[in-house]
């Protein structure tokens, strides 16, 4: 065994090898792969191993895309069976829910250039002859989907890994994982320790006792989940042609052929948590005993669907177990609080994903980051506030309601809340319906009846109207914002301005109380991240960031040295914050506080510590909004005191509170981007407007990438869109994001964002497109129908900026 590598990689079940597989693919050969006992074991080997393409999600899709293609490749490269079978699967809607979700991924699949579109019952009847389609609505049908044979993808992987050099250990548990003073680390096995500077933590069921030997706590838990396979039945012994799979989700279950017979699964309500103290460390092949009681309502359903199952005697029945995160994506990357531990655990659709995974893993190590931004999979989209308690919670939510349909805007509301404000109980009784965001409660509207619930679909819902009242209120007087979930830093000591500059690509404020807008660059130039600095003291800064992925950039904080005597701290827990915007605001602020905010006094971008209603507040004349107003930032625990007094002095003159969701559409009515939407390492500077902001002329965070992308022509451009009154009249929705963007037929983009803009009276849309102007006309695929559109030249809500400067 070798005593040093370039990674080492502890778990041999598909998503070890796959990752082991990618490393060699991408040049590194010094690799090798730890296995506690045979590859496969754990989960792996008792996988269903479906395979399908679409996902809500683009990036996601497209990572299954890839595996789903690299499976033949693999097997002409290894000479290995992956045991591929791809008659197709059969995509059922029995809700007009459900109906909307499959249109918007059969137009998103036309964008990308993907297999997946509807087909009419005769057809469905073809290709599936014993499947009863009464009450079917809507029938998708992807040519490529099917399964492969888990044990020959992870053994593929494992040849194709040794052939360019890697080194596969079985039955090596690993004992140790020693972090060394210079951030690389001794991994300790019984048969030798291996140094190395990339730990791996790929080991399936074992990911939270490997992460513990490294002093990290991974938010998963495993669950027990089952599936039976009939004996041979005749009608399908009888046929010349596999049949294609059935996803039927309403019906909450999943079947294909197996055999001469069926396999059918289900994700019961009535579910089991497993090894809740710890996974055995003697657990390998193993499997738990039948319980088919506890998935009847879910075969009774496949029953109905498919008679013929009704009749077939069962063969055999597995009951494995699976591990599983709190929203049950993979916990994916390095780390923040490590150098060079990499993880990737919690994945349940293994195979659909296996080789896309290993090929993002592969490329964040060894290029430093990955093709497409997966925040939704970023092992920083958690905290320490995840607790054991949250993930049991979310676990069961997500196990339950494994086939429910992710509505745009939906949540959830298992294991919350989690963190609260002093404000909260306030926001609660005065009709607040909170949000999650990073682990804290956050008013996304407010509604008349205290207790009021979201509901939640692809068209407007319950809280459009009131959503709609708050923008109205705030533009005609003002409105008051809770953004204490905002992030929050202060950096302080000599080197606070030169290590600031030498982050951003911004430059710093000179002048004491002024502020900037800076980009954050990605390593392949892109946008990491976007934030306002103010400069408090000639020695101190005060930073505002985005609140769920202040985890997310620790990563990119560390990679510059905090000079000698220099300072850097999150103060996001410590302190609150509102935003008071509207063309009033200045006249409710006033009345709380002897400093003047008149505009010669308080300019716009300008900051200064005032005393409001008898708390100490950092005001910066600054809004999301894009109309006048300030951010007012003060201690947590003067939090209660502060909204107190603004919600009673707002009262006086017509303001009250407004939520998240209010935001979001006065931002796009004024064009405004928001990191993970508009701002994203996928997207270079010129593409967001944003390359005015970074100064070439100084020495940032990857300036040599930045400097490479903006040499280019941008590929696409973001814009704005006013979506016709009369299409989204008749179909009652707006964009929210993710829609695709045709023009003559021919796909130019998607929606970053989208929102009714209820104080100019159009339905809009962010996003980016190709090869398209101010004034075209295109088509949005909102419900994943045609609503015609128009390409705006300037956003809806004040271009010139005049209110935000009055």
């Amino acid at each position: 065994m070798r005593t040093h590598a370039q990674a080492v990689v502890i778990g041999g079940g598909v998503i070890g090898c796959s990752i082991l597989y990618h490393l060699t693919k991408l040049g590194w050969s010094d690799v090798v792969l730890l296995e506690r006992d045979e590859l496969t074991s754990g989960s792996t080997w008792h996988a269903a191993a479906n395979i399908h393409g679409l996902h809500d999600n683009a990036n996601i899709s497209r990572i299954q895309h890839y595996t789903m293609n690299l499976y033949n490749a693999l097997e002409e490269e290894t000479g290995q069976s992956c045991g591929v079978f791809q008659p197709g699967s059969l995509y059922l809607a029995q809700t007009d829910e459900r109906v909307h979700q499959l249109r918007l991924q059969a137009a998103k699949a036309r964008l990308y250039d993907m297999d997946f579109h509807e087909i009419n019952r005769d057809e469905a009847e073809r290709l599936h002859p014993l499947v009863n389609f009464d009450g079917i609505k809507c029938i998708m049908w992807e040519p490529s989907g099917g399964n492969v044979d888990p044990s020959g993808v992870t053994n593929a992987y494992a040849v194709g890994a040794r052939q360019r050099g890697a080194e596969i250990h079985r039955f090596t548990p690993v004992t140790g994982t020693v972090e060394q003073p210079d951030g690389s680390w001794i991994v300790e096995t019984p048969k030798g320790n291996i140094h190395t500077p990339w730990v791996i933590n790929a080991a399936g069921l074992w990911g939270r006792e490997v992460a513990a030997l490294a002093g990290i706590h991974l938010p998963l838990q495993p669950t027990e989940h089952q599936y039976f396979v009939t004996e041979a039945m005749a009608e399908i012994e009888g046929m010349d042609r596999r049949l294609p799979s059935v996803a039927d989700r309403d019906g909450e279950y999943y079947l294909r052929q197996e055999g001469q017979g069926l396999l059918i699964g289900a994700y019961e309500r009535d579910m089991r948590f497993w090894a809740e103290e710890g996974t055995p460390l003697d657990f390998a092949h193993d499997l738990f005993p039948d319980d088919l009681e506890r998935i009847e309502e879910n075969m009774m359903r496949a029953i109905d669907r498919v008679p013929a199952v009704g009749v077939a005697g069962i063969k055999r029945v597995i009951n494995g177990p699976m591990i599983w995160s709190p929203d049950s994506n993979v916990l994916l990357g390095p780390v923040p609080e490590k150098e060079g531990y990499f993880c990737c655990n919690g994945i349940i659709p293994g195979f659909s994903q296996s080789a896309g995974m290993g090929l993002m893993v592969a490329q964040w190590i060894i290029e430093g980051e990955m093709q497409y931004d997966m925040f939704p999979w970023d092992m920083a989209r958690f905290g320490h506030w995840a607790t054991k308690e949250f993930t049991m919670a979310r676990v069961r939510d997500v196990y339950a309601h494994r086939f429910k349909i992710h509505f745009p805007n939906e949540e959830r509301e298992a294991g919350r809340p989690v963190r609260t404000r002093p404000a909260y109980a306030r926001q609660r009784e005065m009709g607040a319906v909170f949000g999650l965001n990073y682990g804290w409660e956050h008013p996304l509207w407010f509604a008349d009846e205290p207790g009021t619930k979201d509901t939640d679909g692809f068209t407007r819902q319950n809280w459009w109207g009131p959503v709609g009242e708050e923008c109205k209120m705030l533009r005609k007087t003002a409105g008051i914002i809770d953004i204490s979930n905002f992030a929050k830093y202060r950096i302080a000591g000599a080197g606070a301005e030169d290590w600031l500059n030498a982050v951003f690509a911004n430059r710093m404020p000179t002048v004491v109380g002024r502020s900037c807008l800076t980009p954050l660059i990605g390593k392949r130039g892109g946008i990491a991240g976007d934030f306002t600095i103010t400069r408090l003291a000639e020695d101190e800064f005060w930073m505002i960031g985005s609140g769920m992925a202040e985890r997310y950039h620790q990563r990119f904080f560390k990679q510059v040295p905090l000079p000698e005597g220099t300072t850097f701290e999150s103060l996001t827990q410590s302190h609150c914050g509102f935003n008071v915007a509207g063309p009033e605001s200045r006249t409710l602020l006033q009345r709380l506080t002897n400093t003047s905010l008149a505009t010669e006094d308080f300019p716009f971008m300008r900051s200064k510590q005032i005393e409001l209603a008898g708390v100490s507040c950092l005001a910066l004349r600054v809004s999301f909004t894009g109309d006048l107003g300030w951010e007012l930032h003060c201690a947590e625990a003067d939090q209660l005191r502060l909204y107190d007094a603004l919600i009673e002095a707002g009262a006086q003159i017509g303001a009250g509170p407004v939520g998240g969701r209010a935001l979001m559409s006065l931002r796009v009515e004024k064009g405004y981007g928001s990191w993970s939407r508009e701002y994203s390492p996928e997207y270079w500077p010129q593409e967001v407007g944003l390359d005015r902001l970074c100064k070439m002329d100084k020495e940032f965070l990857n300036k040599a990438a930045a400097a490479d992308v903006m040499a280019k022509p941008a590929r696409e451009q973001l814009v704005v869109l006013a979506v016709d009154e009369e299409a989204v009249t008749r179909s009652n929705a707006d964009a929210t994001g993710g829609e695709p963007i045709f023009k003559d037929g021919k796909g130019i983009g998607r929606v970053s964002s989208g929102a009714y803009g209820y104080t100019v009276g159009q339905s809009l849309a962010l996003g980016y497109v190709t090869g398209a102007v101010a004034g075209d006309r295109v088509d949005v695929m909102i419900l994943g129908q045609p609503h015609g559109a128009t390409i705006l030249a300037e956003p809806p809500f004040d271009p010139k900026g005049l209110r935000l400067r009055a």
